[in-house]
């Protein structure tokens, strides 16, 4: 039976609601209209990677944040640290679980009361109290490219590593926001050599699992999906790791881990 998946949940709310998340996260947060969610992260000023959501507009001023990683109470509290004089309250929501519901449109929100829906297209991502646990979102997720940050990921990677930018996570055609400068400079100068990939694995792993080949760094394992036909991942992996590849195949990393390139992701 598969371990439920604790929703980690916070939620801004008030009259400032908007503009302080708008500040804060590199999203196209002003763009977001009641009953809609889009990606979103929230950067340190190096441009590092300190969380990765789902921001759902659930009233026109609430805002309810679905992390992909991390610890609710953990991201309250460092947000807090900025409220200053805005007109609004942060904080962590009770924790619930995560399950798989039926197809619904890319981007919906939809609230039944008991629970809340979050339209992934084919599937729906669902946060309720109810017992049980369907994780077949997580294969789903992973197969779109879709990163979920373990612990250890966390303030490590900076967006083209994690393809945020195809996600619209991070865009560069608004105002100021944390990290702000590094995502415009990576975008327009390049040069970044971590990138994200969805990858076979040969043998178990665990998420969060850093990658060694021939005794140096090749990378990080993020989410570890096991299926009766094969075990999948995706994986930040160096361009220089990549480059070793044969006919798609990483052989033998330093824990004899062989990995097979399947979809490379672009920044």
């Amino acid at each position: 039976m598969p371990i439920p998946y604790r929703a980690e949940t916070v939620l801004i709310e008030g009259p400032d609601a908007m503009a302080f998340a708008n500040a804060q996260f590199s999203s196209k947060v002003a763009a977001l209209v009641p009953g809609r969610w889009q990606f979103s992260a929230w950067l340190d000023p190096q441009g590092r990677v300190r969380a990765l959501f789902h921001l759902a507009r659930i009233a026109e001023d609430r805002l309810l944040l679905l992390l992909r990683g991390g610890s609710a109470a953990t991201m309250a509290e460092a947000l807090r640290r900025f409220v200053f004089r805005s007109k609004l309250a942060v904080t962590a929501a009770a924790l619930r679980t995560l399950t798989t519901g039926p197809a619904l449109p890319t981007h919906a929100v939809l609230d039944e009361g008991d629970s809340l829906s979050l339209g992934c297209g084919t599937h729906r991502l669902q946060v309720t109290a109810a017992p049980g646990a369907d994780d077949r979102w997580r294969l789903l997720q992973l197969h779109e490219g879709w990163p979920w940050l373990p612990e250890p990921a966390l303030n490590d990677l900076l967006p083209p590593a994690l393809s945020l930018q195809r996600l619209q996570a991070v865009v560069i055609d608004k105002g100021c926001y944390p990290g702000q400068e590094i995502v415009a400079r990576l975008h327009y100068r390049g040069g970044h050599q971590k990138h994200l990939y969805s990858v076979e694995l040969s043998q178990a792993a665990v998420s969060g699992d850093s990658l060694r080949l021939h005794g140096t760094d090749a990378g990080r394992l993020l989410d570890v999906v096991v299926t009766d036909a094969r075990i999948e991942a995706l994986a930040v992996l160096r361009d220089d790791a990549v480059a070793q590849a044969i006919d798609g195949r990483l052989n033998a990393f330093d824990n004899n881990l062989v990995m097979y390139l399947d979809t490379a992701w672009p920044a």
